[in-house]
């Protein structure tokens, strides 16, 4: 690869979303120069990008203009036109992740396809097109209904307690999945480059705000044993590998209450289960995304200090100019890291930060973070 710390080495990224904002916040380090594309003129990127274009990145035209230019084009949101990369592809442009597997991931009954043809574990699923076609189906309610395409952070996710249900259903090409009687849900971050290196972020374990059904905690080093961390990494290098991809990779999984561990869901960019690393790991999970994807050495993933990630969400009925109640009291706490995503209007729900507390005991890290989590509030003006 030329001289990728050279202004003519030109990298695209395709989302200008907080994903983007902390990678391009680490691709600093390295002198990188990376352009951005996003439908919005406010995007976090907006002022970071080494060049910032407005457009669609679901637009077949708009992606092939974008990246026909660039040495290497790779993604902060998956849900963008893969056709378009494919041609990218044929025209000699590095783009990672590759545009095939894209499509598996970005359609989740194609995911779950997989999974099954690689044996690799995951809850019993029906794949259904329409609302009707969930009356017969074989599976024991309560059920998840999840759109094959389109849906992220919770949105297009149902849960069906029983066939009374079916008003709240979607009518739209769907997975349905057994659910899961759950212990705990985890995550591990894999990333792998071009020559076939291979290397894991230590296994986290997740909390999930019920109403948002988004992350709501995370804590590093995941509190499970040592066999079922050790079939988690094998679990994420299995998948990463088998779908041949080079970048970066979110591998969600379930704990049963039996200790049977499954895949759930993929990413295939960084995520939000891998905040956390920018203070708590050597290496963070933006700057091993970029080190995938440039033919780089891999950093090293080890835990400098255990830590847990609180999202910063906005305060429900906020609706407007973001401001942030309580910032100078956190501020005031040691081994607490604020992470803003520089959005100007705040919404209910929506992601407006996180914040990371690392502290060398994790019980007191989590008091912390419980602490932190009732002072900070995102409110509109």
């Amino acid at each position: 690869m030329s001289n990728i710390h050279s202004s003519n080495f030109k990298i695209g990224m395709l989302g200008g979303g907080q994903l983007g904002r902390m990678t391009l916040q680490e691709a600093y380090n390295l002198n990188l120069h990376i352009d951005v594309l996003d439908p919005s003129e406010n995007a976090p990127c907006k002022t970071l990008a080494n060049q910032f274009v407005v457009g669609d990145f679901k637009d077949y035209q708009t992606v092939l203009n974008f990246g026909k230019d660039k040495n290497v084009l790779t993604i902060e949101f998956e849900d963008v036109n893969s056709d378009a990369l494919a041609d990218l592809e044929k025209m000699g442009v590095k783009v990672f992740p590759q545009s095939r597997v894209l499509k598996i991931i970005q359609d989740k009954g194609l995911q779950k396809e997989f999974y099954k043809q690689h044996q690799i574990p995951s809850s019993p699923f029906e794949l259904i097109n329409n609302l009707s076609e969930i009356k017969n189906s074989k599976l024991d309610f309560p059920i998840f209904q999840k759109l094959r395409t389109s849906g992220y952070d919770g949105y297009g996710v149902q849960k069906l307690n029983s066939k009374n249900e079916l008003d709240k259903a979607f009518d739209k090409p769907s997975v349905l999945e057994s659910a899961v009687n759950l212990n705990k849900e985890l995550s591990v971050i894999v990333a792998r480059n071009e020559q076939g290196e291979c290397k894991h972020f230590p296994l986290v374990e997740l909390e999930f705000n019920p109403t948002a059904n988004m992350v709501e905690f995370l804590f590093s080093p995941a509190n499970v044993s040592a066999e079922i961390e050790s079939q988690a990494y094998e679990l994420a290098h299995k998948v990463i590998e088998k779908l041949d991809m080079v970048g970066i990779l979110a591998v969600e999984m379930f704990l049963d209450q039996s200790g049977n561990l499954m895949v759930n869901e993929i990413a295939p960019r960084a995520h939000n289960s891998g905040h956390q690393s920018i203070e708590g790991n050597y290496t963070s999970q933006f700057g091993q995304h970029l080190r995938s994807i440039l033919s780089l050495p891999l950093g090293d993933t080890n835990i400098i200090l255990p830590s847990v990630m609180v999202n910063l969400l906005g305060e429900k009925g906020a609706n407007g100019e973001a401001v942030y109640e309580g910032m100078d009291e956190i501020l005031k706490i040691p081994g607490v890291y604020p992470h803003l995503y520089g959005k100007e209007m705040v919404k209910p729900f929506r992601k407006m930060g996180h914040i990371t507390i690392v502290h060398k005991e994790m019980a007191e890290a989590k008091k912390i973070a419980q602490k932190v989590k009732q002072i900070i509030k995102a409110k509109a003006k």
